[in-house]
């Protein structure tokens, strides 16, 4: 279905099926699927009312419009002159001082993107990978081994998925061992204000505002204390980090460090638990996977990914009038990249609804679908996802996943809690 362009006196309807709505996403991920599905097979840009569960209401917000076909969402992912980052990248209207303070360079535009992200790269030198992949490795097997002595019958997100993320962003960053668990905390409120459950009756704006002055403040203490006394962390280079005769501001080194703890930790620790589950459920895939580990475990990572998709939507917004697919859409309009649904889609993967480790290609958009704002850290993700599964399937061979209990929200695909029996 094609609507036609917005004007004045034409007002577009909004689409039968309600991507919107707190109900559609307290369902679960297959009943999600089949609203995608039908989506993506007739009408893959569709119009749709503001979320109803945003953290600040907008009166003037008129809608979004809704991407679920793959090809689409890679189109709109690689055209960051058309498509902005620069007024958010969630589904509401956030003021532009939260955004900055908050996502760093994910919500903006060249050319100041284009100057953060370079000295930002510029300070993940080969010794810094090095260092961070050996932490990682180390982290996995102590992680793993606590994890085994809690006992079948533990949570597998309290001790294990939510631990390696936050173990590796300290070693990463120099996190003291006093802050490790208010900064894992923290990161966990960024992306929680929509749960009512981890709310409890608090107000959600002023947990999340809360929550980034207090990570401001650690990055600040951080930054302070390594310009006096560099070390070999990441902090250290991206204080003394220099391109161009750019370096960063401590606002934007604490910018950087907010969005490093969200998303460093999101996803490896969704992609971690929902991974356990279908290795559970798909024995025949752990069979395979564990016949030749080594040689197979990179491949099997991206089909985790792919499965999990631990960030479910990202926005744009359109800076001129343009066109996707068949559909026209007005300059100002804003753009919702519906990645759950690319990374079903059945002309671009064969049996999507099959959790198949072998799968080649794998072209799933789970680090962002390509582009300027491609995931900085897929490959500490990986080695994580890599590590963990490495120390899980070795030290735990006959673990398996129960009913997991799942959070409900339209950003990042969450599970509160995982047991594991072994």
């Amino acid at each position: 279905m094609t609507v036609s362009p917005l004007t004045p006196t034409s007002p577009r309807a909004y689409d039968p099926i309600d991507l919107s709505s707190r109900a559609f996403w307290s369902t679960t991920a297959a009943d999600r699927e089949r609203s995608f599905a039908e989506l993506r097979a007739h009408r893959p840009i569709s119009w749709h009312p503001p979320v109803e569960d945003a953290l600040m209401h907008d009166p003037e917000d008129p809608g979004y419009w809704a991407v679920t076909r793959h090809a689409d969402i890679v189109t709109i992912s690689k055209d960051s002159e058309t498509f902005l980052s620069g007024r958010g990248v969630l589904f509401e209207n956030v003021p532009e001082e939260l955004l900055e303070a908050s996502q760093s360079f994910l919500a903006m535009d060249p050319p100041r993107h284009t100057m953060i992200r370079k000295v930002v790269h510029a300070a993940f030198t080969p010794r810094q990978v090095r260092r961070i992949e050996d932490s990682i490795k180390s982290n996995a097997k102590g992680i793993v081994g606590e994890l085994r002595a809690a006992g079948s019958g533990a949570d597998f997100v309290e001790l294990c998925a939510k631990e390696l993320p936050i173990r590796t962003l300290s070693d990463m960053v120099g996190i003291p061992e006093s802050e490790r668990l208010q900064v894992a905390d923290a990161a966990d409120a960024m992306v929680s204000w929509g749960d009512p459950e981890y709310l409890n009756g608090r107000n959600p704006l002023e947990v999340l505002i809360g929550s980034q002055m207090y990570l401001h403040q650690v990055a600040g203490a951080l930054a302070a204390d390594r310009r006096e006394n560099p070390g070999d962390d990441l902090i250290s280079a991206l204080v003394h980090a220099e391109v161009d005769g750019d370096r960063l501001t401590d606002a934007e080194i604490a910018a950087f460090f907010v969005l490093l703890a969200v998303a460093g930790n999101d996803t490896t620790r969704q992609t971690s638990s929902h991974a356990m589950k279908a290795l559970t459920d798909f024995g025949d895939q752990r069979s395979w996977l564990m016949a030749d580990f080594d040689d197979r475990i990179g491949g099997a990572v991206e089909e985790f990914v792919r499965w999990a998709t631990p960030v479910m939507t990202f926005r744009r917004t359109t800076a001129t009038d343009c066109r996707v697919g068949d559909q026209d859409i007005v300059a100002g309009e804003k753009v919702v990249m519906f990645y759950a649904s690319g990374n079903f889609d059945d002309t671009v993967f064969e049996a999507p609804q099959r959790f198949d480790l072998g799968r080649r290609p794998n072209p799933h958009l789970g680090f962002g679908g390509g582009g300027r704002h491609f995931c900085l850290g897929a490959h500490v993700a990986r080695a994580q996802l890599r590590a963990i599964f490495g120390e899980l399937l070795t030290q735990l061979p006959d673990i398996e996943a129960g009913r997991p209990a799942y959070v409900a929200g339209n950003f990042i695909h969450a599970v509160r809690s995982l047991p594991v029996a072994f």
